[in-house]
């Protein structure tokens, strides 16, 4: 274990244990990380747009600071919360932009089309966090491993020690939520809402 990896232990630790300073000491750490997982969920938005990576990262960091710290084992832990804080800023951000919209009909969509979206296409962002808030109902650790991998930039070895799975596994899981994922978000009307199977094999 690196220095900077046990002194972000620690800092988790005291984190959770209630020290809010903690927080402001861990943040400079990991931010290069934290801007690489904002840019990441805001790889197709147009320059200029006022939601940018640094900002994405600050309002991630001011939910963070004013709610009660997670139980966190790591660095690689802290980055999968992280991702996921940011994921639900953007979605807070696309619902209200959509509430006056709602209602009208749903247009097909492919998975690769929904990982390409951009937050100035609520819409489409509303029928994504649906989806995998679905996909959650059936099997949470799909969709958290959906939400770390495609939004949080995670690699499957990284998923995997949040998981406590082995990279295979992982991959194998991420391949039966894509396929899960597809036909939902391919049906207008959501009609993949039954039991998660095993992919078709090509």
């Amino acid at each position: 274990m690196t220095e900077t990896s046990q002194v972000v232990r620690q800092l988790l630790t005291q984190w959770g244990s209630g020290d809010p300073e903690a927080l402001n000491e861990l943040v400079p750490l990991v931010y290069v990380e934290l801007r690489h997982i904002a840019q990441n969920h805001l790889r197709d938005e147009r320059p200029g747009h006022t939601l940018q990576p640094t900002a994405l990262v600050h309002e991630a960091y001011v939910r963070l600071a004013g709610q009660n710290p997670p139980d966190l084992r790591d660095r690689i832990h802290f980055l999968g919360v992280a991702a996921r804080v940011m994921r639900q800023v953007l979605i807070d951000h696309a619902r209200t932009k959509y509430a006056q919209k709602r209602g009208g009909r749903q247009e097909k969509l492919s998975l690769d089309e929904a990982q390409a979206t951009c937050i100035e296409k609520p819409g489409i962002m509303v029928r994504i966090d649906d989806a995998l808030n679905q996909l959650e109902r059936h099997d949470a650790r799909k969709a958290k491993l959906v939400e770390m991998h495609f939004f949080g930039g995670l690699t499957a070895e990284e998923s995997a020690v949040l998981v406590k799975l082995n990279a295979q596994s992982v991959r194998r899981e991420l391949r039966v939520a894509q396929a899960w994922l597809q036909r939902e978000l391919s049906s207008p009307s959501g009609g993949a809402s039954g039991r998660l199977g095993q992919p078709q094999q090509p």
